[in-house]
């Protein structure tokens, strides 16, 4: 048994084995008592010795009794504890999926747990990881050897030999296994790999061991699972963003580019000044693609956006003001979750005249969340239609209203995205009153967020 601490389960094995013992020693004490309590009392002429000897054997059978279940509850209770730790650990080990590091991770914290001598892992072509006194056989990367490991992994059945299998090297047999358990790993009901107990007798093949292996198989296929579950959710707000993107880089590219272009013979450094920003915000948009970003980047990112468009209607058309409670600065936001709500009062609440007045507010909301805030003094819209921005189960708002069709995607994108990343208690709000403005809030609850 390779373990730097040894193995639990021989160590609890050992104090069953050293209790038996135990017992066995007592009961052969008490049979001599017994024997001589017998022997005194008939010598002594006692008008009922059978009666004193049935009394005397059910005491001592009584304290077997008690001795027994006593031990047996602590021996079962270490069982459960010891089982329920190596669980825990397991699953903060592959956390991250299946891969080499993972692997070895598993294959080396079971080993010193079971009576195996070699325990390795494979997905469904390749050993990930192999651990123990055959793993110079099986190194990380080498092809499936075993004809019960394609088994487990074509059928979904936990397989097991006591009969000695030769390992080929193509030609000669360079390894012989005694006996082994492999189990199949699995997601959504395919075999994805395997997780392998090879043992150096067939009588360690047992009931027992078969059990440990397709419970901890069990274990690993359902993280694996989740892993699964997780990865496709961030996939899909991936791919939420990009549709995003898509949806608001063809108008604004298009409109930022004829500004710049009218701006090149009359004010010439600015449209060279603007064309470099431009560059830097495109380049900042396609860099926040990943999963979370700060929320002063994303304000960042949203404050050169409006460079761009006060470039575009004059600077007095549109008077914007950032406030951000110290403190939440770094705060994880899915990108693009402030500029679309900025240019949505850029595209449909800009009145015929005046200035449009446009207020960022973000702050903290206790040790649970934040609270971000996108104001305007512009349009404003009715109230079914300021119903519908966030509500996925209503109709789309009409495009001839003052925050139309075009408002109603970017929301329910921005809605949608951050209950994904932050849980049902996350919320999108929007308070309007037409020809006075709208405010739309959003809730996000950091300690349901999935990066927590």
């Amino acid at each position: 048994m390779n373990s730097k601490n040894g193995s639990f389960w021989e160590s609890a094995r050992t104090t069953l084995l050293t209790g038996i013992s135990i017992l066995r020693a007592m009961a052969a004490a008490c049979a001599l008592v017994l024997a001589i309590y017998l022997i005194c009392s008939i010598a002594e002429g006692a008008e009922s010795p059978l009666r004193l000897a049935t009394c005397a054997l059910a005491c001592v059978f009584l304290l077997i009794f008690v001795y027994l279940c006593v031990n047996s509850d602590t021996l079962r209770s270490q069982y459960a504890e010891r089982t329920l730790a190596i669980a825990s650990e397991m699953l903060e080990d592959i956390r991250d999926g299946l891969t080499p590091q993972s692997a070895e991770a598993i294959c080396r914290r079971l080993l010193s747990e079971t009576r195996a001598m070699t325990i390795a892992v494979t997905d469904r072509d390749r050993v990930l990881a192999c651990v123990g006194t055959l793993a110079n056989q099986f190194p990380p990367g080498s092809p499936i050897h075993t004809p019960a490991t394609r088994y487990a992994l074509d059928h979904g059945l936990v397989q097991s030999f006591t009969n000695t299998i030769p390992v080929f090297d193509g030609v000669h047999a360079t390894t012989q296994i005694p006996a082994g358990i492999i189990a199949p790993l699995k997601v959504r009901g395919k075999a994805v790999g395997t997780l392998k107990f090879y043992f150096s007798s067939p009588h360690a093949v047992n009931r027992t061991q078969y059990a440990l292996v397709s419970g901890f198989a069990e274990l690993i296929s359902t993280q694996l699972a989740t892993h699964e579950l997780e990865r496709q959710d961030e996939l899909t707000a991936r791919a939420e963003l990009r549709a995003l993107q898509a949806q608001i880089n063809p108008h604004f590219l298009f409109n930022t580019l004829n500004t710049i272009a009218s701006l090149t013979r009359t004010e010439p450094a600015r449209a060279r000044e603007l064309l470099r920003d431009f560059a830097a915000f495109y380049r900042s948009t396609l860099d926040n693609s990943g999963s979370l970003i700060p929320i002063s980047r994303e304000l960042a990112q949203t404050n050169r956006y409006l460079t761009f468009e006060r470039a575009r209607f004059g600077d007095d058309r549109i008077i914007a003001t950032t406030e951000i409670e110290d403190g939440v600065e770094d705060a994880p936001v899915p990108a693009f979750i402030i500029q679309p709500l900025v240019e949505n009062a850029v595209r449909h609440a800009m009145k015929d005249e005046g200035a449009l007045h446009i207020a960022v507010r973000v702050r903290s909301e206790g040790s649970e969340g934040i609270c971000i805030e996108v104001s305007d003094d512009g349009a404003g819209m009715d109230r079914d239609t300021a119903a519908r921005l966030f509500n996925a189960s209503l109709p789309m708002p009409d495009s001839q209203s003052p925050q139309g069709g075009g408002a109603g995607v970017a929301t329910r994108n921005i809605s949608e995205r951050i209950k994904r990343f932050y849980g049902p208690r996350s919320s999108a709000e929007v308070s309007s009153t037409p020809g006075e403005g709208t405010t739309i809030t959003l809730h996000l609850d950091l300690q349901e967020s999935m990066f927590a």
